[in-house]
């Protein structure tokens, strides 16, 4: 029973040294199932407070959705496939959306183009500390249905779905079923996250909040991960890695006596735009080749926070030289 009083917070135990990432000779499909934007990025010294103008703001364009950002992620690592299911209108930053996926290497034949809807926009707005405020017109996003999901899952062997919540929530939802049953391996990251989730989940997905949005899911707070990410694992009978962004990630639900916290590495922040998504593609790509849950943990938070020392959500985006650098991957001959 809730009491309204916050516990407090038990230590989590450090996670234990593990060796690299292994990586499977025959890697599973990595399928994305999310937006697709353009996003307008504006960097001001800082973010505007409700009722006030800041001035001297750098505008640029770039490409974002929390999806096809993932999507990406996973794709500059190479080494097997990765498909995105999503949607854009049919316009000319539609086109020139599927053409970055392309140079990407992201298989996007499921991605269905709208006629009479524009691709979605985000406004970012980034200030000189690093972080930013998003907000989104979901466009073309607002018609991705689960049914896209269905001739992939019919004609790949079993991997890994990632899915986000930047398109419709039901759909989401019956996108992680049809992929569970299917046998599939289901990221479900819950971003953004205003409120607890509802209607019913499968039984073993592994959750993906940040500490706000873990907060939201959970009505806890977010100083207090380690309570909501058991809370939430518990509820959702599944396996939550909670980002917490400069302090790395915890990992619960995976075994009975606790949760794992993986730390970050020291990084000079110029934008952290799209660390979530390196993070959920990174963590796709290590599952999909079989790593055990933590040291997949271990090696996302590498790439997110690597991706923090540059500007635009993709353009920090990691390839596999850069990743077996700074996470220790084994090299091969």
């Amino acid at each position: 029973m809730n009491t309204g009083e916050t516990p407090p917070e038990p230590p989590a135990r450090p996670a234990a040294p593990r060796p690299p990432a292994s990586r499977s000779d025959t890697p599973r499909p990595v399928v994305v199932f999310g937006s697709l934007n353009r996003d307008i990025r504006l960097a001001a010294e800082r973010i505007a407070r409700p009722g006030e103008t800041v001035g001297g703001a750098e505008l640029t364009s770039r490409w974002g959705g929390k999806g096809a950002n993932q999507a990406v992620a996973a794709a500059r690592l190479g080494g097997g496939p990765v498909l995105f299911v999503g949607a854009v209108g049919d316009d000319v930053t539609g086109r020139e959306a599927l053409a970055a996926l392309d140079a990407d290497g992201v298989d996007r034949r499921h991605v269905a183009v709208v006629p009479g809807t524009p691709t979605g926009t985000a406004v970012v707005i980034v200030e000189d500390a690093g972080d930013n405020a998003i907000t989104v017109a979901p466009g073309a996003n607002a018609t991705v249905r689960a049914a896209q999901l269905a001739p992939v899952l019919a004609e790949r062997e079993p991997g890994v779905l990632v899915a986000c919540f930047e398109v419709p929530l039901d759909e989401v939802r019956a996108a992680a079923r049809l992929a569970a049953d299917a046998g599939w391996q289901v990221i479900v990251n819950p971003a953004p996250a205003t409120a607890r989730l509802t209607g019913r989940w499968p039984d073993g997905c592994l959750f993906t909040p940040n500490a706000h949005e873990l907060a939201a899911l959970t009505g806890g707070s977010a100083d207090a991960p380690g309570i909501g990410a058991r809370r939430l694992a518990a509820d959702l009978r599944g396996t939550v890695v909670a980002t917490l962004g400069g302090d790395g990630a915890l990992v619960a639900g995976h075994r009975e006596d606790g949760a794992d916290r993986v730390a970050a590495p020291r990084v000079a922040v110029r934008d952290t735009t799209g660390a979530g998504d390196a993070f959920n593609g990174t963590l796709a790509w290590c599952l999909a080749r079989d790593t055990e849950l933590v040291e997949a943990a271990r090696v996302a938070v590498a790439a997110a926070s690597a991706s923090t020392e540059h500007e635009g959500a993709r353009e920090g985006m990691v390839d596999l030289a850069t990743l077996t650098r700074l996470a220790g991957l084994p090299t091969t001959d």
